[in-house]
């Protein structure tokens, strides 16, 4: 790092330290959890277990609503550790940690490294980034690789020229639209520079002849053609109508044809707005402040705020136009607006009602998380109830008295630290919470979140000799087996899988089980002949040998294929 003192650079290592600590917090300790999460480490798991890497299944089927790129740097984490309960939130943490170091290394080129500190520890606190970064989602994935384009552009568009940065920046927006497809939103920043450079604001002006521009269209294509071009020649390679129709669904139906047809996931366009509040908390708790201040920077014509908060107005616009939305579609836009903050975060947080606000909002979660926990652990039904569609066999004793102990920590904290310093004890509670999460939650919720208990349950339920069929099965039914699995479609109807499972189950019917939810069997299976495997993801589960099947029955039941997710 240039332009930094022995001090700066050392508290930037313990701050990089701390922060991969934190979100680290927990790995290992549970298995994937949905939604998605089972469904990418299936995906990937898959891949290593067959040495197709370039064709993502799920089970017997392609899986055409993600390109591969995240499932396959889980798949290298586990060849290189060999633990899937590691390797499935390994490019999480690490986009995580990558996106904190370019927020604060962003701050530090724009104005100095205590401006790039605050913006990155603020971005550590918000309640959104944590939660995502401790997932395994595309999303923190795409959020890593659209800041690192976002910090390339920026350092050619106001610190510049910078060439070799812009084509880099363009490149990177390539391999996020091969991550998920909405990479190519980095390149929204060039529309505020192009207004800006006309309005005589502050900015790198070049006088090179065009041709450097559009160079970074070729960079742009280059990054996608490195998944693309192999994958089409495969599939003509192949030529199956299989192979075709999964080209053209990953190419069509999973990018332009959902954005415009708005099929996933509707929502009103107002939809983001407490996303913002909060989702982002605390870091919205400085909104007015910097709201005062950014307005100061627009009149001033400082192009370092405007710049990555109007891309982020931009980005917000693109998504809220779109009916189809999801509360992590707007999570590549907080590093741009930690950044904007930056500078102004160390003047907010010693403001007189930021300091009370924050206090006055730890003192209330305390008490209400305490209150709650305690009045669960008396019994009521209502908790009671909550527990049992959990599938928590204590009548989720263990997870009320976490809860109790989160509150009273909030409290305490607050107690400890009093309004003088109300920040102070907002953040001690987050940690709190955190923790209790990583360490405490992981564990006791992993049986029932993750289907391992009831996978575990059901082998005992049919031996070990036994084969395991799936009707009307999540990925995570699939992905802790613990013996191989043979599946019937994943999004064919509830009836076709049936009838398919019972195909199967006449070649050997004395070995042949099917594990089915209970909406998927319907009156079709004599119960008094199946075994209730239990409950998990608030679903019950049979499981059944051909003998409980009544014949020529066809459920009549909605299709059990969970909704894929959205963008």
């Amino acid at each position: 790092m240039t332009d930094t003192t022995a001090a700066d650079r050392r508290a930037f290592w313990l701050f990089m330290t701390f922060a991969l600590a934190f979100l680290a917090l927990g790995i290992g300790l549970r298995d994937p959890w949905p939604a998605d999460e089972p469904r990418f480490a299936l995906v990937a798991k898959q891949m290593v277990a067959s040495g197709d890497w370039l064709f993502p299944h799920r089970g017997s089927e392609l899986y055409a609503d993600k390109p591969p790129l995240f499932m396959w740097l889980q798949a290298l984490g586990f060849e290189a550790l060999r633990s899937w309960r590691v390797a499935f939130l390994l490019p999480s943490l690490l986009s995580g940690v990558l996106t904190l170091a370019l927020t604060f290394d962003l701050g530090r080129r724009l104005w100095n490294p205590r401006a790039g500190l605050f913006a990155a520890g603020a971005l550590l606190c918000v309640l959104q980034f944590a939660y995502q970064v401790k997932r395994a989602q595309i999303d923190p994935l795409v959020m890593a690789e659209i800041t690192l384009a976002n910090w390339a552009l920026l350092r050619h568009c106001l610190r510049g020229p910078d060439w070799k940065m812009y084509w880099f920046g363009c490149f990177m927006a390539g391999i996020g639209v091969i991550t998920k497809g909405v990479g190519f939103l980095a390149l929204l920043m060039l529309i505020p520079y192009a207004l800006l450079r006309w309005r005589g604001w502050e900015v790198t002006r070049t006088s090179e002849s065009t041709w450097r521009w559009l160079l970074g269209i070729p960079a742009f294509l280059a990054a996608i053609a490195l998944w693309l071009v192999p994958m089409l020649l495969a599939v003509r390679a192949r030529g199956t109508p299989e192979y075709i129709a999964y080209a053209r669904d990953i190419l069509l139906h999973q990018t332009a044809e959902r954005y415009a047809e708005h099929w996933s996931h509707p929502k009103p366009f107002w939809y983001f707005v407490p996303v913002l509040l909060l989702g982002w908390f605390p870091i919205s708790l400085a909104y007015p402040g910097a709201f005062v201040r950014w307005c100061g920077a627009w009149r001033a014509r400082d192009a370092r705020i405007v710049l990555p908060l109007g891309w982020a107005a931009l980005v917000l616009a693109f998504f809220s136009i779109a009916s189809g939305k999801r509360d992590m579609y707007v999570l590549p836009m907080l590093p741009m607006v930690a950044v904007a903050m930056g500078p102004y975060l160390e003047g907010i947080v010693h403001a007189r009602w930021l300091r009370y606000s924050a206090f006055g909002i730890a003192l209330l979660l305390g008490v209400a998380m305490l209150g709650y926990g305690a009045w669960a652990l008396q019994g009521h039904a209502a908790a009671a109830r909550m527990a049992s569609e959990r599938g928590l066999t204590d009548g989720g004793h263990a997870v009320w008295m976490m809860l109790a102990c989160v509150g009273a920590a909030f409290v305490l904290a607050s107690m400890a630290f009093r309004p003088r310093r109300g920040l102070h004890a907002l953040l001690s509670g987050l940690a709190a919470m955190w923790v209790a999460w990583s360490l405490w939650a992981y564990p006791l919720l992993n049986d029932s979140s993750s289907a391992a208990g009831i996978m575990r349950d059901a082998g005992r339920i049919i031996g070990p000799q036994a084969q395991l069929g799936l009707v009307g099965w999540r990925e995570q039914n699939m992905l802790m087996a613990g013996r191989p699995a043979t599946d019937f479609g994943f999004k064919a109807s509830v009836a076709q899988q049936f009838g398919r499972a019972s195909r199967w189950q006449e070649g050997d019917p004395a070995r042949r089980w099917v594990f089915a939810i209970d909406d998927a069997i319907g009156a079709c299976v004599d119960r008094t002949k199946a075994r209730r495997v239990g409950v998990a993801n608030r679903r019950a589960w049979w499981v059944y040998r051909h003998d409980a099947v009544i014949p020529g029955c066809v459920p009549a039941t909605p299709d059990a294929a969970s909704d894929e997710a959205g963008m």
